[in-house]
């Protein structure tokens, strides 16, 4: 019965948002746990880049699928699903409700409602579409993708090699369009009852946020941070060094610019990644817009939610 489904509070909303402290707030006024749906907040070692909560802020709650990788192991859509299903399996049956926040769409969207089959990847493809890249750069590659699959293309940002490489893989694969298999599978495997919050800051507001907090980050040590993980032997080529606030300290360390203009490009690229994040959900029909400023609000939802009544 679908009364039966365990039922998810999901905490989403663009970077800079509030998420992490909303979700607490949750969890304490239901006595819950919290799952990560943060694809970066996975990573040991990856504390200040990814504005993970301290645990001094956490009180007490417990929060699953935060540091348990290193830098150098692969996560992705379906390696998180792996992972989520058998925890709120358990924290289901011990009748512990369940918040889930993070800011990967992707993430969120597999949980809600399953994954497509892709083909596996064959590795001769792959290099040479990686060869390719390298010889004629990436804009270029990105363009192919555009004149394949334009929605896919639209979804993907221009400087997101994996992404972007996976996609024409597909199409060379099976001949048919990435977003045409997306839409197909609709992701309508319903495994769970959802109420899918998402926190709605003015753009202004958000944007004002990000720059400081950027400076927060540098002020609190990021550069140490990046150091120690280059000094690990987690190079600057891995997956999670590439992403925004890392790839920009490594540039720094490495000469390529100064620390102000590192800062001014890791608070562009963040404004940035925001607006992205914020097109992705307000492409969700099924998103609940909240203000955060507003939690009495957000609790009459969340009751309601919990206790089966209409929202």
């Amino acid at each position: 019965m679908v009364e039966d489904l365990p039922r998810l509070i999901i905490v989403s909303g663009p970077t800079c948002s509030g998420k992490s402290l909303m979700a607490v707030a949750l969890a304490q006024l239901l006595g819950g746990e919290i799952l990560n749906a943060d694809s970066m907040q996975v990573y040991r070692g990856m504390d200040i880049g990814t504005a993970k909560l301290p645990v001094s802020e956490r009180k007490g709650i417990p929060h699953h699928l935060i540091d348990i990788l290193d830098p150098d192991q692969a996560f992705n859509a379906g390696l998180f699903l792996l992972r989520a299903l058998p925890i709120i399996k358990d924290l289901h049956v011990r009748k512990i409700p369940i918040i889930v926040a993070g800011g990967t769409g992707l993430y969120v969207k597999a949980l809600l409602g399953g994954l497509f089959e892709c083909p596996p990847s064959k590795p001769e493809l792959r290099r040479d579409l990686w060869e390719e890249c390298e010889k004629r750069g990436l804009f270029l590659l990105y363009q192919t993708l555009s004149r394949l699959d334009r929605k896919a293309a639209d979804c993907i940002h221009p400087t997101d090699k994996i992404r972007i490489i996976r996609a024409l893989e597909v199409i060379h694969l099976t001949g048919d369009r990435f977003s045409e298999l997306a839409r197909e599978h609709g992701f309508s495997d319903r495994r769970f009852l959802a109420l899918n919050l998402c926190l709605n800051v003015d753009r202004q507001v958000l944007y004002s946020r990000i720059n400081r907090r950027t400076m927060c980050m540098i002020d609190s040590g990021f550069i140490n941070e990046v150091e120690r993980l280059l000094e690990m032997g987690y190079g600057p080529e891995l997956k999670p060094m590439k992403a925004i606030g890392y790839r920009h300290i490594v540039g720094y360390l490495e000469g390529r610019w100064g620390l102000d203009e590192a800062t001014r490009l890791i608070q562009r690229d963040t404004r940035r990644y925001a607006k992205r994040q914020l097109t992705w959900f307000r492409a969700d029909p099924d998103i609940v817009w909240v203000d955060p400023d507003h939690k009495p609000g957000i609790i009459d939802k969340v009751m309601a939610f919990m206790h089966g009544l209409d929202l």
